[in-house]
């Protein structure tokens, strides 16, 4: 089974993004609040969306499921306050539970937490909590996405490594999932979204991971850096050298046990450089598809997305580390997923047996 274990429901019902303004606009202008009741959209408009884009993409390239999460970009927490963000989370993750629901065998859910920065960041950790469990116990997803920087674009957050964060942590253990660490939108004007904000965040996060004893008070603690980590693979050594100079622990100790990389790496060199630095074990496949750059490569003829044909395309993995980065990897750190799986297809089997 090839896993694509990021994806973004990017090509939502126009109807969703609508719903968001309104919201935003409420509480900006009186405190008001939109209710989620207001948000209509048929099970017609998610197929045609998911028809038309995600599953089109992945008969065409050639993949099975997508771990799938709200749109990463648009979860946007610094509008509102936390009932804000609580909101649109919900709203958010129940979306992607119904197109689980209507394409079972080509879907599972990845939730969006309900961050909010600044004097609400603790209150809404707790939320995160909340909506995780609610996600995972109720939804059967089975993996989450974490926000190092709720202020979208600033920083202002403390790192990841903080206690505050600590009751999500404990969740996510005991729960047994996954946080994909995956910033949002940037409202900076010095800090473009998809090739600054979202890269700087991946390498800011592993720093954090590197300065703290994070592990040894979490040690089944499991945590995905996307987009092929940012610059962490081109700087191994950079890291290497500097955790070295301050008598800290081998990265190969004290961080690959816990942090997994995933292969939205959109060009041959690079995807071949990420594997050679970070065991194949530790790698993801994923593609981002429908996302931050969906525009064909000149070079290939190919979309730059398409990381099935760039993985394909190298041939100094191993049959058994190709099989490990394209789906035994993502089952073993996305551990309630084949549990998932296996429910659906005795649901699937007892409806078929029913209707003889």
């Amino acid at each position: 089974m090839i896993i694509d274990s990021h994806g973004h429901f990017t090509t939502a019902p126009p109807a969703l993004g609508a719903w968001r303004q309104r919201q935003i606009q409420a509480f900006e202008e009186s405190g008001a609040r939109v209710s989620p009741d207001q948000l209509h959209i048929t099970d017609d408009e998610i197929r045609t969306a998911i028809e038309q884009g995600q599953l089109k993409l992945q008969t065409e390239r050639g993949t099975d499921l997508t771990l799938f999460s709200p749109g990463a970009g648009k979860m946007a927490h610094h509008y509102g306050d936390e009932r804000t963000s609580l909101d649109w989370s919900r709203v958010s993750n129940d979306l992607i539970a119904r197109v689980c629901g209507l394409f079972p065998e080509r879907f599972v859910g990845v939730c969006q937490l309900p961050q909010s920065p600044g004097d609400a960041l603790a209150a809404s950790v707790v939320n995160s909590v909340a909506e995780l469990e609610r996600c995972v116990e109720e939804l059967d997803f089975v993996g989450c996405l974490l926000n190092p920087d709720p202020s979208d674009g600033y920083y202002q957050a403390p790192p990841l490594t903080d206690r505050v964060y600590y009751p999500l942590y404990e969740k996510m253990v005991e729960l047994d999932v996954p946080a994909m660490v995956h910033v949002a939108m940037s409202r900076n004007p010095a800090l473009q979204g998809t090739c600054a904000h979202y890269l700087a965040g991946d390498t800011a996060a592993f720093m954090q991971l590197c300065e703290s004893d994070l592990f040894k008070d979490f040690p089944t603690l499991k945590l995905i850096l996307p987009h092929g980590g940012g610059a962490v693979p081109y700087h191994w050594g950079r890291y290497r050298g500097m955790m070295q100079d301050r008598g800290r622990p081998p990265l190969e100790e004290s961080i690959l046990g816990n942090v997994s990389f995933d292969t939205c790496v959109y060009h041959k060199r690079g995807m071949e450089l990420l594997l050679d630095i970070i065991p194949a074990h530790n790698v993801l496949f994923a593609s981002e598809m429908i996302g931050a750059v969906r525009s064909v490569d000149p070079e290939t003829g190919r979309r730059f997305d398409d990381t099935k044909y760039t993985l394909d395309s190298i041939d100094t993995l191993t049959d058994t580390d190709r099989q490990a980065v394209y789906g035994g990897n993502a089952l073993r750190v996305f551990s309630r997923l084949d549990g998932v799986l296996k429910a659906r297809a005795t649901a699937a089997a007892n409806v078929k047996e029913f209707r003889k």
